[in-house]
């Protein structure tokens, strides 16, 4: 029989909430965490891969478990970016709708401090902070957890590196006696090693949907290009995509800002997101993309964190991950709550030979992609170039005499002269720009 939220022992107000949201049947990962979390007998390492929904997993029976008799920090959730923080936090208030007095509060890195600070010093019971903003918190003495019974640590294969500097100072200030929940989609060594020397010794290991990391809804699919040929079949692909939701992954911070500009250039709604954008803008662009008023995402790793936006249908590699379980990340941001989407990588032919090493270390299997013809893609190409036309704005600044003199000589063309016209001249401007390339090549290998 499928079991119901009631059934997992979640509160009547709790459950209330849930109705309203629409949360019916708990996941597998929910299924398991919240009895175990409400015995609140155990430390918890929590295995599932990303969009299986473990915030409600520890958010549910965590906010159950407060006491609002005292008013002082119960539970510390940590996250590797604003962006989830903000997304966990979003969610406990929607959980909490009919729980007033349990007081949320979110301490992230990224914005002012001082307006966080003076939100502690109101009655808080559940704090959601990123590591560096919670130390400095800790340094600054304007936050205490002497009374804090939860510690979570969410996504904790993401903030491995400052876990490993920070989590000594934070552990410091919580009692010895707390219980720490660890939720992570993959368990890497350092992971197992953060384990043992952070939790309870008799912690209990959930792996929820883990028979394979991959999500089994993800086509897993890679294309093979050359160098030269590779924004071209991108912006094939994302034509064929129009209208669809999406996330392109990029190494580093310079090439998401290079293929934003690009796409920009192209018309294609899009949006670029990395770690040295300021908040605000990360926050409008954030915003934008889940409202649907841009469809593309341009994004680093870490950047991406957080984005929970239920209906994304693809998401592309641009660059091949250097660590499996990047991929996982990446892959997980598609095909959430039981839909299906497109995982497509993009690679260099030297690069082929590595998918064998992912399909082995995932469980999945990868199927080529069929690249489009050098006809398919010119094709795109020009109907890029007229949708670049289409959406220019007017200059106003052009006088009056100069466009008279210019319909005086279109005036005789309709339409369909004017447009067949106006293509003739793109295509002899682009064979003019290929046979100038070809004439520079061939200079210099005489050379």
């Amino acid at each position: 029989m499928t079991k119901q939220f009631s059934d997992l022992g979640i509160s009547a107000p709790i459950l209330r909430a849930l109705t309203e949201l629409k949360f019916v049947k708990p996941t597998e990962i929910q299924q398991e965490i919240i009895p175990l979390f409400l015995s609140n007998t155990h430390d918890i390492v929590g295995l599932a891969k990303t969009g299986t929904g473990k915030t409600a997993a520890f958010g549910l029976p965590l906010l159950q478990l407060i006491d609002t008799t005292n008013t002082t920090i119960q539970a510390v959730i940590l996250v590797p970016t604003r962006e989830l923080g903000h997304q966990i936090f979003s969610n406990l208030e929607s959980f909490a709708k009919y729980l007033p007095e349990v007081s949320i509060a979110a301490t992230c890195g990224g914005i002012p401090i001082k307006p966080q600070i003076e939100r502690l010093s109101s009655p808080t019971h559940i704090v959601v902070a990123t590591p560096g903003r919670l130390i400095d918190l800790i340094q600054r003495k304007a936050i205490r957890l002497n009374e804090t019974k939860f510690l979570v640590l969410d996504e904790a294969d993401e903030m491995v590196t400052i876990l490993k500097e920070g989590l000594d100072e934070i552990i410091a200030e919580l009692p010895k006696n707390r219980k720490t929940f660890l939720f992570s989609a993959t368990m890497p060594g350092t992971i197992k090693q953060l384990i043992q020397n952070y939790l309870n010794k008799n912690v209990v290991q959930v792996s929820a949907n883990m028979e394979t990391i991959g999500n089994q809804e993800i086509d897993h699919q890679y294309i093979v290009v050359d160098p030269i040929e590779k924004l071209n079949v991108l912006m094939h692909f994302l034509t064929s995509k129009e209208g669809e939701r999406g996330i392109i992954f990029c190494k580093t911070k310079a090439a998401v800002n290079k293929l934003a500009k690009n796409l920009a250039i192209n018309r294609f709604s899009s949006g670029a997101l990395h770690g040295s954008l300021s908040q605000g803008i990360r926050d409008r662009i954030m915003e934008q993309f889940r409202e649907g008023h841009i469809n593309i995402l341009v994004a680093t790793d870490l950047a991406a964190r957080g984005i929970d936006v239920a209906v994304i249908s693809y998401v592309v590699n641009y660059h091949l991950p250097d660590v499996y379980e990047v991929y996982v990340h990446r892959s997980g941001r598609t095909a959430r709550a039981g839909a299906k989407g497109l995982s497509l990588t993009v690679l260099q032919q030297e690069e082929v030979a590595e998918i064998a090493d992912f399909e082995r270390e995932l469980g999945i299997k990868f199927s080529k992609f069929q690249k489009p013809s050098s006809e398919n893609i010119e094709e795109n190409n020009i109907l890029l170039w007229a949708k670049q036309i289409f959406k220019t704005k007017p200059n106003h600044d052009i006088s009056l005499d100069l466009k008279t003199k210019i319909k005086t000589v279109f005036h005789h063309l309709t339409k369909d002269e004017l447009i067949d016209k106006l293509l003739a001249n793109y295509l002899q401007q682009i064979k003019t720009e290929k046979s100038s390339k070809t004439e520079l090549v061939q200079t210099n290998q005489k050379r």
